[in-house]
This record gives C-alpha cells, sequence and structure tokens, in this order.
C-alpha cells in the first residue's frame, strides 16, 4: 500500500488509516478478540497507520494485535485533558496500555473548540511537548472539527500534525464552510505540518457515494492518509482493495458498511444537558424536555453516549 510522509515529521504511513473508534465501546461494542483479529489482518496485510484516542477505549486490541503479528505501527492517539497533570496521566496510560515506550502522535482532542485551544489548553501542550522532548512522543498535533483551529495551527511551530475533519458534503465542520477548511489545510501541509483526514463519509452518511467522496479526499493535494473505521473484514477488505485500485464495477459494499444511527431514548433522558455540551458537531438539541438528535447532522461518532449518566443514548 502506497506510503506518505506525514508533514516534516520521519513518520510514513499507508495512505488508508485504521480508525478504531467504531469497533469500542462508543459504538458497536464489538469484543476484544473480535476487534484484535480484525486489526491483526490490517496489520499484515500492510496498513501501517491506527488512529484511536483514550477516550475510545481500544488501546487493548491494538495492544494483542501487535503482539499477536509482531508488527509495530504508526499509532496515533488522543486526549481531552486540560491540565498538564491530566495529560500526563493520559500518555502514560497509553504507554501502558499499548505496552510500547513511546507514542508515535499524540494529538490534543478539541474536537469543537476554536483557536482559543491553543491557550484553554496551554498545560496540556506544554506536557505533550515536554514529553516529545524526552523522546516519550514523537510528534504533537491537534485534532479537530474547527476551521479557525486548523487555520491557528498552521502557523504554530508547535504543531507537527493536524487531523481535521473533512468530506464532500462539509459535514461536521465548524467555524467555517468546506472551502475554508480546504485553505486552512492547505496553510498547515504548506507550512509542513502533517495532515491526515477523518470523517471522509461524514460518519457513514455519504456511503452511498463511496467512490466519489473518497476521490474528494485523496485528490487534496499534500494529504498523508484518510482514517476509516472498520468493524469487519468485509469491511477492511473492501477499503484496502479500494486504496490499492483494485475494485471493479461488480464488487459490493459489505453490509458492516451500512448506515448506523443514534437516538435518545425519551422515557431515560433527564434533560441534564450532558450529551448538548459533548457533541463535537452540535446537534443534539432540547425538545420537550428531552435531547434530541438532529440525525440529518448526526456524525455518529458516539462521543455523547459515553457522556449519558442515564445510557439513554442508543445505537441503532
Amino acid at each position: 500500500m502506497k506510503k506518505n510522509r506525514l508533514g516534516h515529521t520521519d513518520l510514513h504511513v499507508t495512505e488508508l488509516c485504521f480508525g478504531a473508534l467504531p469497533f469500542g465501546p462508543l459504538q458497536k461494542n464489538i469484543p476484544v478478540e473480535e476487534c484484535t483479529e480484525i486489526l491483526s489482518e490490517a496489520l499484515r496485510a500492510g496498513i501501517n497507520f491506527i488512529d484511536t484516542a483514550q477516550m475510545y477505549q481500544t488501546y487493548e486490541p491494538i495492544r494483542r494485535a501487535m503482539k499477536a503479528t509482531g508488527v509495530r505501527p504508526i499509532i496515533a492517539t488522543k486526549s481531552t485533558a486540560a491540565s498538564y497533570e491530566a495529560m500526563q496521566k493520559a500518555v502514560e496510560e497509553a504507554r501502558t496500555q499499548l505496552d510500547v515506550d513511546t507514542i508515535d502522535i499524540f494529538l490534543v482532542h478539541a474536537a469543537r473548540i476554536d483557536e482559543s485551544v491553543f491557550t484553554q489548553r496551554a498545560d496540556a501542550i506544554r506536557c505533550l511537548l515536554d514529553m516529545k522532548e524526552k523522546g516519550v512522543i514523537r510528534a504533537v498535533g491537534i485534532s479537530t472539527h474547527s476551521v479557525r483551529a486548523v487555520r491557528a495551527a498552521a502557523v504554530n511551530r508547535d504543531m507537527d500534525v493536524i487531523f481535521p475533519i473533512l468530506n464532500l458534503n462539509g459535514i461536521g465542520i465548524l467555524h467555517g464552510t468546506r472551502e475554508e477548511m480546504e485553505d486552512a489545510i492547505s496553510a498547515c501541509i504548506a507550512n509542513g505540518k502533517g495532515v491526515y483526514l477523518m470523517k471522509a463519509l461524514g460518519g457513514g452518511t455519504l456511503i452511498d457515494q463511496y467512490d466519489q467522496a473518497m476521490s474528494y479526499v485523496r485528490s487534496i493535494p499534500g494529504i498523508a492518509s484518510v482514517a476509516m473505521g472498520m468493524v469487519s473484514r468485509e469491511e477492511l477488505t473492501y477499503n484496502i482493495r479500494y486504496f490499492n485500485g483494485e475494485l471493479n464495477d461488480t464488487d459490493v459494499r459489505p453490509a458492516a458498511q451500512n448506515k448506523k444511527r443514534f437516538i435518545v431514548v425519551k422515557v431515560l433522558c433527564n434533560n441534564c444537558g450532558n450529551c448538548r455540551t459533548t457533541c463535537p458537531n452540535e446537534v443534539i438539541e432540547e425538545e420537550g424536555g428531552v435531547s434530541v438528535i438532529r440525525e440529518d447532522k448526526c456524525l455518529t461518532c458516539g462521543y455523547c453516549v459515553s457522556s449519558c449518566n442515564q445510557f439513554a443514548i442508543r445505537m441503532v
């Protein structure tokens, strides 16, 4: 599989990045053994880049897959930690649970914050930079849905890697348009930042336009990789064949790539508002004394699930 250098780092990543969010407890909650098998197959097939996060709770299958295959991929993880101490704990948690000495890429996980993220999370960023200086982290960056944050990251000398949202319909982009996000990403690439993309299929909403959506993100100059969530062997094989240019008109997308949706079970919702605060795309609203998800705008990331103490949010 084709590999690209991630900006000015010494990391060369496959164009297809394995996104570890969907098989974790925030979405499909697939048994660890099954996750391990899928990841192992991905590593054996040549994918060398995995994206995860402290929030995703998917470190265990990644560790198991590395042990089962003997392959050490490039791993990007992230944390919402805001303080120095909390970020330090997040880094150590990743090293311990992944059983690695060094984290290749550690990102500030800040989907909905604008350019103020660099002041709001200044202490956490300082921790990551200190860890990089010690050799514990190889590259530091940010994961974001915000055009303004990406634009600010382009001129921030501390940011090595940017993980922004971008897709054909501009679903989930905050503080600007699709075209403005394209411009901000171009500025990052021009300044030597490594860029890989999330939500190329808009959280599954663009699955019926798979080829058009993927052709769009792959045509953007300088993009090193595209993170794709995969939850089955069939899905993995389809995506690998697509990125290798091996598909033909008779190939059919596996059933696992069908659209998913999240709903709020109204009788369980106590209207605490946690999900509305957590949603990175700001698509959960109060209606009739309960939270309601605007499904036409939902990215199906599942972040809201972990925020609900009543277990009222379900994937269907």
